[in-house]
């Protein structure tokens, strides 16, 4: 992507890395997992807590790296609040990847899709997180 669309993608980034949505861990936590990004050491940590209808109440997130690992988890926290769990698991790696809406390079996607990663690992295992990542 290029001209005036890339960089309103840019701005609506570095806005999220900036001003993180749902930033700050909830104590106590009904889902809280973390992974990190061996490649370029970005690290998430997800937290949420659910309804009695396991609808998604509140997010918390914290961690660190590139201001598109950072954004993407300030936009995946704002879409997970009011889905249930099962909804939420049910969300697609170009979904996320839609979030940031820029043409990114595979270690760049890498750090877009960590959120989802951390969703997905803490939800269901690495097995699923394997099959969602070889989904081109």
């Amino acid at each position: 992507m290029s001209g005036e669309g890339s960089d309103f993608y840019r701005e609506v980034i570095l806005d999220h890395a900036r001003n993180r949505h749902n930033w700050g861990l909830l104590n106590p936590a009904d889902f809280d997992h973390e992974e990190s990004n061996p490649l370029c050491g970005d690290h998430l940590h997800l937290t949420m807590r659910l309804d009695e209808n396991r609808v998604i109440r509140e997010v918390g997130w914290d961690g660190n790296g590139c201001a598109i690992s950072q954004a993407s988890a300030s936009m995946l926290g704002d879409e997970l609040i009011g889905k249930t769990l099962e909804q939420a698991r049910q969300i697609k790696r170009d979904e996320v990847l839609g979030f940031v809406g820029l043409k990114l390079t595979p270690n760049r996607m890498k750090c877009a899709l960590l959120s989802l990663k951390v969703l997905v690992v803490g939800a269901e295992g690495v097995k699923r997180w394997e099959q969602i990542e070889d989904e081109v």
